[in-house]
């Protein structure tokens, strides 16, 4: 097994919340892969650190990526931030992507840490996913 079929999950993964239309209705279009430079939304969301483990057994080639997905706000509470979160949550728990390589077994929410940062006034929420590849690919 390979690390092959990473960037085909990472892309699946950004087309669904980029285009989810509960995703769309809690941040609009600020879903980003690489966090621009400047001014940013009061609420948006970021892909974040990944850990991928090989799954292979007798019968098939497989990998567990375990990925995290931030939502971080400026807003007083967390209510925005949760609300997103949920959005979040329902566009990718047991979604059947498409991957340009490989197969997506599963793809579930694994657990959320919400935390304060008190010197920059943010509300974070990282979402932690795990998803299962199967990848025929040498």
């Amino acid at each position: 097994m390979s690390y092959g079929a990473a960037q085909a999950l990472q892309q699946a993964i950004f087309e669904r919340l980029s285009t989810d239309v509960g995703v769309i209705a809690e941040v609009g279009t600020a879903v980003y892969d690489a966090v621009p430079q400047g001014n940013l939304p009061n609420l948006y969301v970021s892909l974040g650190q990944e850990t991928a483990l090989d799954r292979s057994d007798k019968d098939s080639a497989g990998i567990e990526h375990r990925f995290v997905i931030s939502v971080i706000a400026d807003q007083a509470g967390y209510a925005g931030a949760k609300s997103a979160a949920g959005a979040i949550c329902d566009a990718l728990v047991d979604a059947d992507l498409a991957l340009s390589r490989g197969r997506l077994v599963y793809l579930n929410f694994d657990r959320a840490v919400a935390r304060k940062d008190t010197s920059a006034n943010l509300r974070r929420i990282d979402l932690r996913f795990r998803a299962r590849i199967e990848d025929m690919q040498p």
